[in-house]
């Protein structure tokens, strides 16, 4: 996938036309127009840095190949060395800069500005896929800390180990889809259990899917078509019962989508996350064209959880992670389970990238 010349001239000029749009007295005194433009800049200014970077890079090549070509270097061979191996260097960094810009000129999907809510849910494999569910929660939760980006608590079914058999969550920051929704599908793990007293390895799997948030104005929901119940809440194990009533469980008759909150510590505030969720699930549904079943979105996005489907395994013996969707395999494991999952995103994001384009050329 080659660098388009005139995309990234465009988006120059675009930025130097908003830097002088917002410099204007008459949209500084705008709130509103200063604020649509303010953020269009704020959007832009990555990929500008990214293309200066990539161009710089490109005069630097360009120059040491005129360097090279001298008479002077010609006859000097330890000049001739330095700039060889100075060429080297910079052909190697703009090889990075290539693949760093590429993912900013990406074609964007509409939905990649919003947040999500993610869902965890064990798999094949009993308390430890239920163990590895809560590992992958930790994982998300590192990442998104990462980026600045809120996590809430929706729903969970926690094990006496430590686990969860399902975890909902709601990430909210920019940009959360954009760099989450890869991890849909169904993971995979490898390693030797607490609970195995025999030391041998066992595989496991958890499944994840990932929503882009839909509101009201997307998904017309009836109050009519709702059953609403309210419930006493508790932590894990059950240990904690709340004084009052505060959990809330919501059920779409039409549809038969049941969404439970219980981790928030009014009912307004879980009635809230609650019909946040249904209609993020009913949105996806309705773009799928397919109201009529419940889980289609999530099923074409983790599968049923058995052991020989998965997007990606995590080998502790070796330390490796592997993504079978693109065939990276990483021997970082330890950082990319305390979130550092940025290296993988940007690979399938780029790899998502040159599929479009070359789509879009055939």
């Amino acid at each position: 996938m080659a660098i388009d010349k005139s995309k990234t001239n465009r988006i120059k000029e675009r930025y130097e036309e908003l830097t002088g749009t917002l410099a204007d007295p008459a949209v500084a005194s705008d709130p509103a127009t200063y604020a649509k433009y303010s953020k269009e800049l704020a959007q832009l200014t990555p990929q500008v840095g990214a293309i200066e970077k990539y161009e710089a890079c490109q005069k630097e090549i360009e120059d040491l190949l005129e360097l090279l070509d001298s008479p002077d270097v010609q006859h000097d061979p330890e000049m001739k060395e330095m700039a060889t191996r100075d060429l080297a260097a910079a052909k190697d960094d703009l090889e990075l800069l290539e693949k760093e810009l590429m993912v900013y000129l990406a074609p964007k999907d509409p939905r990649d500005g919003r947040s999500v809510v993610l869902e965890i849910r064990a798999g094949a494999g009993g308390e430890e896929s239920a163990l590895f569910a809560g590992d992958l929660l930790k994982m998300y939760k590192s990442y998104a800390a990462r980026y600045g980006w809120t996590v809430t608590d929706i729903e969970s079914s926690p094990t006496e180990l430590g686990g969860y058999q399902k975890v909902v969550v709601e990430v909210d920051g920019a940009g959360a889809y954009s760099r989450l929704k890869f991890e849909s599908g169904v993971h995979r793990v490898q390693r030797v259990p607490v609970t195995e007293s025999g030391g041998r390895v066992h595989t496991s799997t958890a499944t994840v899917a990932v929503l882009p948030e839909a509101d009201s104005t997307e998904v017309r929901i009836d109050p009519k078509d709702l059953r609403i119940d309210i419930f006493r809440s508790s932590g894990a194990g059950g240990q904690h019962i709340n004084k009052t009533s505060s959990a809330i469980r919501i059920t779409h008759l039409p549809s038969g989508l049941v969404v439970t909150c219980q981790d928030e510590r009014s009912q307004f505030q879980n009635k809230e996350k609650a019909m946040a969720v249904l209609q993020s699930r009913l949105w996806a549904i309705a773009n799928q064209g397919d109201l009529d079943a419940e889980n289609s979105e999530r099923r074409s996005q983790v599968g049923t959880g058995d052991r020989s489907e998965r997007i990606r395994t995590y080998n502790y013996h070796q330390g490796r992670v592997t993504d079978h969707r693109i065939g990276l395999t990483l021997y970082r494991l330890e950082e990319i389970l305390a979130g550092d999952l940025d290296e993988i995103v940007d690979a399938l994001t780029l790899a998502k990238a040159a599929e479009e384009e070359k789509n879009g050329t055939d």
